[in-house]
């Protein structure tokens, strides 16, 4: 499709653009001006096209190329106004679900998990590096591929997503994160108490007391996934700053 490289561009900066009112919509629709640009001969279709696309939107950012290709490929093959707004609206749940379980439950803390291992192993730096290196590939070459699978379906997008390869990798994304944090929290906690001695284990077993406390009262709390990277990467800290 013409402008899918520009489009890509721009959808890199998808949440520079979030408001409240249309969340991701303006970034949706500043993406999709490239693609759009065959119906500026007709100013009228255009213009409604470019109003539609940035209408309200919300779904994972990373797999918003998805619909943003389905609606461009459907808004070029003349669909009416009211079913392509009907698709874009149907696929902010199943996008942002995909998303989230391919990438933030799955993809990241998995990644997360292995590179605190490697960093109390003695990787240092490099082992950030190949982190953020292998995050960035991953997401780059999913948005890509997200944006031509859309622009390729078109208004059969749902479709084509259920029989993607997205749900297994989500599903297999899940367990790489369990086999990740599972790494991490035997070797940053060996590595911790090692190095800090008597304070490491005192600061070991208040952390315990207080996880006790809070499941005891069963406070509202953001992920365990997510509480456990945060307490190993605030163990690296204390560790790096020579406590």
């Amino acid at each position: 499709m013409t402008g899918s490289w520009r489009a890509f561009g721009r959808l890199l900066l998808l949440q520079a653009s979030w408001t409240y009112e249309r969340m991701q919509g303006v970034g949706m629709g500043f993406a999709a001006l490239p693609l759009l640009q065959p119906l500026r001969a007709e100013p009228e279709r255009y213009r409604a096209a470019v109003a539609r696309a940035a209408d309200y939107f919300n779904a994972n950012p990373y797999l918003a190329g998805i619909a943003l290709g389905a609606e461009a490929r459907a808004e070029l093959d003349g669909a009416p106004g009211e079913q392509v707004q009907r698709l874009r609206t149907a696929l902010c749940g199943p996008l942002g679900s995909l998303g989230d379980q391919l990438f933030w439950v799955g993809l990241v803390p998995g990644l997360a998990g292995l590179t605190l291992s490697g960093a109390t192993g003695g990787g240092g730096a490099w082992v950030v590096a190949a982190f953020v290196a292998l995050h960035n590939a991953v997401r780059l070459g999913v948005g890509y591929w997200a944006l031509r699978a859309g622009a390729a379906a078109g208004l059969g997008v749902s479709g084509a997503l259920a029989r993607s390869k997205l749900p297994l990798a989500a599903a297999y994304a899940g367990r790489f994160a369990g086999f990740g944090v599972g790494i991490a929290l035997p070797a940053v906690g060996a590595w911790f108490l090692r190095a800090g001695g008597a304070a490491g284990w005192l600061a070991a077993g208040a952390a315990a007391l207080a996880g006790a406390g809070v499941a005891r009262v069963q406070v509202r709390l953001p992920s365990p996934v997510t509480l456990t990277l945060v307490a190993l990467a605030l163990a690296l800290l204390w560790r790096w700053s020579g406590a």
